[in-house]
């Protein structure tokens, strides 16, 4: 593990501007403070007062997310992973950040200027820049529905959505429907990815009609849905899976406002089971994510990464949540006739 006199050595300056350059202190230029906390990124440096209880910081970055209501998807992952931390002696800083940001700090950087010990993740998109420098990072790091090949200070957690997708297409194949739609996420998104995967293989194994037509992707928020429901239901889908309750929520709200009503004669199943999902009118049928637990979890591999445990992929199981949204399948000539006498 490299010194400060090995960083002074490598950059030809004393181990004392070297030792201010890690400290932040203020009589040394800005260039010359970022040179050195790069060399010390780039020689594996780790500073010893870090390891100090008194000094033992965690960040977690949230980018894309809300976190801060009960109600939004981050704050039981927030939640969980501060008790967690905390409980074992952690001091956690919760960070927002942006494309932007990244851009302007460099993550290993600015994890080392801070004082911390490494990061739990959430909500990067895949075309982000520190995706890229996540692939040579040195820093303990635990990324939500992120996959980094190869780097062993790098984890991924995440629920099994392959798992999730199928609940939520077996659910409705038993209630008789044959025709499901599917209303993903973003693009640029692993786990819209995945979830896209596991719904095509789903629709194969119950042998479901689907086309094209009746899969679409916008945002994980209810407005992207409105896009898209009138096309599934021209094409005569009599339920609809969603990539977030969110979108469920639009798609919900869609259906009525095409005269269609949830579940008489359209069935909705979302993912996530945040606290609305329980309010919405109907209730909605959805695939639950433990978010708390995932919080949790992602303190025990971080944890294990800094201990130096590599820890690749970890996935929690979902579970479906059956609530009004969903029901048996009627015929697709009745269901146009009820439409039609509602217009």
């Amino acid at each position: 593990m490299a010194t400060i006199k090995d960083i002074a050595n490598r950059l030809g300056i004393s181990i004392s501007t070297v030792s201010k350059g890690l400290n932040g202190a203020s009589d040394i230029s800005e260039d010359l403070r970022q040179l050195v906390l790069d060399t010390a990124v780039e020689m594996g440096y780790s500073t010893k007062r870090s390891k100090k209880e008194e000094f033992r910081k965690l960040c977690l970055f949230v980018e894309n997310m809300d976190y801060e209501t009960l109600d939004s998807f981050g704050y039981d992952l927030v939640l969980g992973f501060k008790q967690n931390a905390f409980k074992h002696k952690w001091d956690v800083t919760v960070v927002t950040i942006t494309p932007e940001f990244q851009k302007k700090e460099r993550y290993d950087t600015y994890l080392l200027k801070h004082g911390y010990c490494g990061a739990f993740i959430l909500g990067l998109a895949l075309q982000d820049p520190w995706m890229e420098q996540l692939k040579t990072t040195t820093m303990p790091t635990v990324l939500l529905d992120n996959f980094i090949n190869g780097n062993p200070n790098v984890g991924y957690l995440g629920t099994d959505s392959y798992e999730g997708i199928h609940m939520a297409v077996e659910h409705l194949v038993n209630l008789g429907h044959k025709k499901i739609a599917f209303m993903n996420g973003s693009l640029y998104s692993l786990v819209a990815d995945q979830r896209q995967e596991a719904f095509e293989d789903a629709i194969k194994e119950y042998n479901v009609d689907c086309n094209e037509n009746m899969m679409a992707r916008g945002y994980f928020v209810a407005d992207s849905a409105h896009y898209h429901v009138p096309t599934f239901l021209k094409e005569g889908a009599t339920a609809i899976v969603c990539g977030s309750d969110l979108l469920a929520q639009g798609v919900i709200e869609s259906c009525v406002a095409n005269g269609y009503k949830v579940p008489e004669d359209v069935s909705v199943v979302g993912f996530d089971n945040i606290p609305i999902s329980a309010t919405t009118e109907p209730p909605l049928t959805t695939i639950a994510q433990p978010r708390n637990e995932l919080g949790k979890y992602a303190y025990f591999i971080l944890n294990s990464l800094i201990l130096h445990i590599a820890i690749s992929r970890s996935l929690l199981r979902p579970s479906l949540v059956e609530r009004e949204s969903t029901a048996r399948v009627k015929i697709v000539e009745d269901i146009k006739k009820d439409v039609k006498k509602r217009k």
